[in-house]
């Protein structure tokens, strides 16, 4: 493992963030603050409890969530799409560094930018709901495995983006929809019996589900198959990136 080019690529990612920090960090705080103040207050304060939660609380979970997905997914594909653009992603390949160990130095710092970011929301909507964290073990080690997974799905858009269109095209067009249709803001068991089953066929129901489980120890599916559905899509994209890297597909032509 040369853990020397890991480090040299992973340092350079995260120091292109810390460049733009203010922003970075700022953004966030202030959209989570601004659904607290219209979910949270002028419609949560008439909303009864969902499942015991109050509302303001609730929704919590599903909001760092659907920021952890477009985040995770820009970080990673600006990361690997603009070495692509400039073409200095051909040092990269003909350094002695290992596809895996490629994917570990993009990735990991994708996933670091989005655990940190999510811990940024967290702290903020601390401040406007009480929040009591059932099993924080398993809330960090949901937002690490779901941060990993969405950067290396965003790392595979990099590779597959033709243009700055296509980077935006897949997170706006079809991780956000079904984010706001995987029970971010409300829970599943609240539909009609009909489209409980349909919304059980969204990926994203069961990772939103698993992640809210460990805030307030229930969700709407159960968290082993949650674990198995986050298990499942990182296998998946590894697979793509091996296949990717095996093939040179839109990486050496």
């Amino acid at each position: 493992m040369n853990l020397h080019s890991i480090w040299a690529i992973y340092r350079f990612e995260m120091a292109r963030s810390v460049r733009t920090l203010w922003q970075s960090l700022i953004t966030p705080v202030v959209s989570t603050s601004l659904y607290f103040v219209v979910f949270g207050a002028a419609i949560g304060s008439r909303m009864p409890p969902v499942e015991g939660v109050d509302y303001g609380a609730f929704i919590v979970p599903g909001l760092i969530m659907m920021t952890l997905f477009t985040t995770s997914i820009f970080n990673a594909s600006f990361g690997i799409y603009f070495p692509k653009f400039t073409g200095t992603i051909y040092e990269v390949l003909s350094a002695p560094i290992s596809f895996l160990e490629i994917v570990l130095a993009y990735v990991g710092a994708a996933a670091t930018k989005s655990v940190v970011l999510g811990l940024v929301i967290l702290l903020t909507a601390s401040f406007f709901v009480d929040l009591d964290i059932v099993h924080p073990l398993w809330m960090v080690a949901f937002l690490v495995m779901i941060s990993a997974a969405f950067s290396l799905f965003g790392f595979i858009i990099g590779i597959w983006a033709k243009g700055f269109e296509q980077l935006n095209m897949i997170p706006m067009l079809i991780v956000m929809p079904l984010a706001f249709l995987g029970g971010a803001f409300y829970s599943v068991t609240m539909l009609p019996a009909f489209w409980q089953k349909v919304a059980l066929f969204n990926p994203v129901v069961y990772l939103i589900s698993g992640f809210r489980w460990s805030f307030y120890g229930n969700g709407d599916v159960p968290v082993e198959i949650s674990l198995a559905a986050v298990a499942i899509f990182f296998g998946v994209c590894l697979a793509v990136t091996w296949w990717i890297f095996k093939t040179g597909y839109r990486l050496k032509s």
